[in-house]
């Protein structure tokens, strides 16, 4: 008797619990981070237009989309864009600047310095910490193993 009652709980629950929608999560997800993406280009080719060099149209187009993403974040649209997009919201560089301004406006009410300033690379630096510490450490090998 008990283990039907823990299989009809088990049917219970399975009935009850939503259903991911994968499909859906990741045509959102290609579809939100492609949108990034082709603003990235939009920013690089105009940049490009104006007769900048190579380097100064990758900085620049990296510069714009931190800001971009960073204002987002600021006017509470960038967590709206996240819902819908998932992971194509997170992992394109205007995801990184959300990482970094939501800590940040979440402690402002403790004022710049323990507030913001404290909590801005609570999340963010780790991943600059250990995407530094690699690139040192690749950066190494290339050396010692290019000749």
């Amino acid at each position: 008797m008990d283990k039907l009652n823990k299989k009809d709980y088990q049917n219970f629950v399975d009935e009850k619990v939503p259903k991911p929608t994968y499909i859906r999560n990741k045509i959102s997800a290609f579809l939100v981070g492609g949108l990034i993406c082709t603003v990235g280009e939009f920013i690089n080719n105009y940049l490009g237009s104006m007769g900048l060099n190579q380097d100064s149209v990758a900085a620049g187009t990296s510069i714009l989309l931190v800001f971009i993403g960073a204002l987002l974040t600021g006017l509470g649209l960038y967590d709206k864009i996240g819902k819908i997009g998932g992971a194509g919201a997170a992992v394109p560089i205007t995801g990184f600047a959300n990482s970094i301004v939501s800590p940040a406006m979440e402690f402002k009410r403790e004022g710049f310095i323990f507030g913001v300033a404290a909590k801005m690379f609570v999340i963010a630096g780790p991943v600059l910490v250990y995407g530094v510490g690699s690139s040192i450490i690749v950066g190494l090998l290339q050396i010692l193993f290019k000749g």
